[in-house]
């Protein structure tokens, strides 16, 4: 029995990481760092509404982060992204607090969806998390080659016919469901950590894009095994070392460049 938990807790830690490392990646390039934070706090008031009402809690997470995806895409083109993300995080947290002001009790599986429970991993979280991982591929498989050109040549991408808002949403959609499928696992909290502490790292250690993205997609799937491993030693919450891990690989190149600045 304990054993099959884990294996369910590994399978679905590998699939978001992965999904994480390659979201991750475009996040760091195209900077769209607050947006990466934003969307996946849509699990707050989404969680709870699913509380309040009755309805299917990660099916409303996932609603809740694709309208966030197209309100900040209509209305935050390029350097206005940000204050789009702002408006909606404001939004979310003020409905969040609406729905919990209308409850009783605070549920546990709101608190778990937030902070995540990897070595809590249910069959039905599992298969869950497959199935908005396909998804997710598919989407990556479809708009890889635009989504690329779009982010690291904006100029060239127009000049060769591709559509930016079209774009701009296609990577946000993916933005909400890597954070939607990563839930059940690290939580709505810790999301953020994991999209963008491997990829900055990668993105430090490489100059190619696609070796920077496989290794923002390698130092992901590091990331959640060895806080699963450490989490089954010592029993803390593996959300705990995911956040340190992600912290650690985003400080781990600037900690060189700083001691070469000091030894300057």
């Amino acid at each position: 029995m304990i054993a099959g938990i884990f294996t369910s807790s590994w399978i679905a830690g590998s699939i978001v990481a992965a999904m994480a490392g390659v979201v991750g990646f475009f996040v760091v390039l195209r900077g769209a760092s607050f947006a990466a934070h934003a969307l996946p706090l849509c699990a707050f008031p989404a969680l709870a509404a699913a509380h309040l009402f009755g309805l299917d809690p990660l099916g409303t997470a996932l609603a809740f982060a694709l309208a966030g995806a197209a309100t900040i895409s209509a209305i935050g083109q390029g350097t206005r992204r940000d204050i789009a993300s702002a408006i909606w995080l404001v939004l979310m947290l003020a409905l969040g607090e609406l729905f919990l002001s209308r409850m009783h009790s605070y549920a546990r599986a709101v608190y778990g969806l937030l902070f995540g429970q990897l070595l809590g991993v249910t069959p039905a979280d599992l298969h869950l998390i497959a199935g908005v991982g396909i998804l997710a591929a598919l989407l990556i498989l479809l708009t890889f080659r635009p989504l690329l050109l779009s982010t690291l040549a904006p100029e060239l991408a127009v000049a060769a016919g591709v559509p930016p808002r079209l774009v701009e949403f296609l990577f946000l959609a993916l933005l909400a469901l890597a954070s939607s499928a990563a839930l059940p696992a690290v939580g709505a909290l810790l999301c953020f950590s994991l999209m963008v502490g491997p990829a900055s790292a990668a993105r430090h250690l490489f100059d190619r894009p696609t070796a920077a993205l496989a290794a923002s997609v390698a130092l992901s799937l590091l990331t959640v095994w060895g806080a699963l491993l450490l989490s089954s030693a010592t029993g803390w919450p593996a959300s705990l070392f995911v956040g340190a891990g992600g912290l650690a690989l985003y400080l781990a190149p600037r900690a060189r460049s700083f001691r070469s600045l000091v030894r300057a």
